[in-house]
């Protein structure tokens, strides 16, 4: 006689799954849309810039290459453009990339180190890096530029030159990073950066390499903008009194 197998009821719909249960219920719609919110909130000026490269970039592409090739001189902070119109091309020439396809590498690397930068800096201070590394790092290289030309060891048509996009912003972001990495990784994240931008100096040595090397400078120069420069200034515990001044 074979054993009575005891009845017993089917599980409940999700009981044989309980993590994908509780996988549904915590991702909701309405918890998406509120993080995602939240992403954007917290580095505004990363994503403000992010959507000004999208629509320049798509302007940039719709154009014959003649008619952008004249554009992107016009807005590229070569000597000529510098001479004549500095303020201009100096801010209009981080809002530009040559190569429009690379939009979406950029939005990665924009997430990856801009937004890392801004939650941290704060918009302010992420922006002031951005700014001396781009404004700091263009001087430097055009001036290596208009040496190059003045000593015959460069063409005059380097004069003309396109140059523009948001590497320069980017490479002192990336040195002003180093003092976010914990001190016992730091030394190698810095041998790192500075070994990635220092060997195309010395391998050719053209006048955007001495560029990013000159952001990531830059970068490594704004620790008086970082959160832990700050601290220290407001570090006394409640009710101790203020030092003598």
């Amino acid at each position: 006689m074979a054993p009575e197998v005891p009845e017993t009821s089917p599980p409940a719909p999700g009981r044989a799954f309980p993590l994908a249960v509780a996988l549904r219920r915590r991702v909701r719609p309405g918890a998406v849309c509120r993080a995602t919110a939240d992403w954007f909130r917290t580095a505004p000026g990363t994503h403000v810039w992010l959507a000004v490269l999208a629509v320049t970039s798509a302007v940039a592409a719709g154009l014959s290459p003649d008619l952008r090739s004249y554009l992107l001189h016009h807005v590229s902070t070569n000597l000529v453009e510098l001479r004549i119109h500095p303020v201009r091309v100096l801010f209009a020439s981080a809002f530009w990339i040559e190569t429009p396809s690379a939009l979406l590498f950029y939005a990665l690397v924009f997430e990856l180190v801009h937004a890392t930068a801004e939650r941290w800096l704060g918009t302010v201070r992420w922006l002031m890096v951005v700014a001396l590394a781009h404004v700091g790092a263009t001087l430097v290289s055009q001036k290596a530029v208009l040496f190059g030309i003045r000593d015959a060891r460069l063409p005059r048509s380097l004069a003309h030159t396109i140059d523009i996009g948001v590497s320069y912003g980017l490479a002192g972001v990336v040195g002003v990073l180093a003092y976010r990495v914990p001190a016992p990784w730091r030394w190698g994240y810095l041998l790192g950066v500075l070994a990635f931008f220092t060997y195309p100096v010395l391998h050719k040595g053209t006048f955007t390499d001495i560029g990013h090397l000159t952001a990531v400078l830059i970068g490594l120069c704004c620790y008086g903008l970082t959160p832990q420069a700050a601290a220290p200034r407001n570090s006394r515990a409640p009710g101790e009194p203020a030092p003598p001044a």
